[in-house]
């Protein structure tokens, strides 16, 4: 399959380990931003070919886990009342609020909750229930807004009044830059998020490669395309350099999606809003403009977002921040699984919990799934190695 069983041939996966070894010459710190590549590297059993000395640290890169609490809260409060039907993504469905309950408590308690897997379901919803209000929770980074921009828009355009969005959209540059404005904070480089640079681009990521000297490489999500930019980072980090490299030409370009940015900044204007484990942070999410707050469910319902701490005990907060591993929370597995979920690290399939709970050595489930295919041409794929920079 084109561009699918080039990037997960095992020879070359294990040449590309082997070349990343002798790279390596000292301890060196990566943070792999989006969940996607957390779950990446756990599933394809990358861990069992990253040289000693090379460590992986995951990131706020999970868009339902970096939800706050008090956010989580206002949904299940909305949920609660007459007239309301919830749409929502499934990962969200059973993440707990602050008295431990759900989305997926409050629909077994009457509360009309409908998972869709796209937002203009949440616009169908609207169409046929025109007597109720029906609310998108908007949750995500910049690759799920367009979507949610362009529902609105369509109900805009439509008239569709009963249809609201709650929006707690994300971007990701902006706790980046406020997580390594830390002078504790001993990440040495940035494993960059693939589906979200498809749509702001490479440039978007210079301003961290210059202000922290922190190199910057953008990956796909196979195990070839993460071995590859495991190298290009720890190459950067050997030469003193510090720069925004493009690992996945193939989707991500320097400019990214103009269309989707032009939608989203249509619709949205960036706003202030709270991150799991990081507080709240200047313009790091996204509001509805003047010309859409007729569909701003906070603003048509008098949304409040109360205070509220995290549940007793739950680090997902620290996870989030790449200050802890799962295994150093002293919930995980014992009080906190899949099955009770105490956090929303151990709920979303991109959560970090969820990664070391079903991939880990240590995992109860003891799974490792084979760096996949041998049958293929064991080539460097050209879009592999080509790079765009910009410091």
């Amino acid at each position: 399959m084109r561009y699918v069983d080039e990037f997960r041939d095992q020879g070359l996966a294990q040449d590309l380990a082997a070349t990343l070894s002798r790279t390596l010459t000292r301890p060196r710190r990566i943070m792999e931003v989006c969940g996607t590549h957390t779950m990446a590297v756990f599933r394809n059993g990358l861990t069992t070919l990253l040289p000693e000395g090379l460590e992986l640290v995951s990131g706020p890169g999970c868009p339902v886990c970096v939800t706050s609490a008090p956010h989580i809260d206002a949904f299940l409060a909305l949920a609660g009342r007459s007239g309301i039907i919830i749409a929502t993504f499934g990962d969200l469905f059973r993440v707990p609020g602050s008295a431990g309950t759900s989305l997926a408590h409050a629909r077994s308690q009457g509360a009309r909750i409908e998972v869709i897997y796209s937002p203009m379901e949440g616009l169908r919803l609207a169409r046929d229930h025109p007597d109720e209000t029906v609310i998108l929770l908007g949750i995500g980074f910049e690759t799920t807004t367009p979507g949610v921009a362009a529902t609105i828009r369509v109900a805009k355009r439509e008239g569709l009044n009963n249809f609201l969005c709650f929006s707690t959209q994300k971007l990701i540059p902006p706790p980046l830059m406020s997580l390594f404005a830390d002078p504790e904070q001993n990440i040495d480089a940035l494993l960059c998020p693939g589906h979200v640079s498809a749509i702001i681009g490479t440039a978007a990521y210079a301003p961290l490669a210059k202000q922290y000297h922190l190199p910057c490489v953008i990956s796909g999500f196979e195990p070839v395309d993460i071995l590859q930019a495991l190298l290009l980072l720890v190459r950067q980090l050997e030469e003193g350099r510090a720069q925004v490299e493009n690992a996945y030409t193939r989707v991500v370009s320097h400019a990214g999606n103009i269309p989707a940015q032009t939608l989203v900044a249509e619709v949205f204007a960036p706003a202030d809003t709270a991150w799991r484990g990081l507080g709240i942070i200047p313009d790091s999410g996204l509001a509805l403009r003047d010309h859409y707050r007729v569909h701003d469910a906070q603003e048509r319902l008098g949304v409040v977002v109360a205070p509220a701490t995290e549940v007793q005990g739950c680090r997902c907060g620290q996870i989030l921040q790449g200050r802890i591993r799962p295994p150093a929370c002293p919930k995980f597995k014992a009080l906190c699984t899949p099955a009770n979920p105490v956090g929303p690290c151990m709920v979303s399939s991109e959560g970090t919990c969820a990664a070391y709970y079903n991939y880990a050595p240590e995992s109860p489930a003891k799974r490792r799934t084979p760096i996949l295919r041998q049958d293929t041409q064991q080539v460097m794929p050209a879009s592999a190695g080509g790079s765009e920079r910009s410091s």
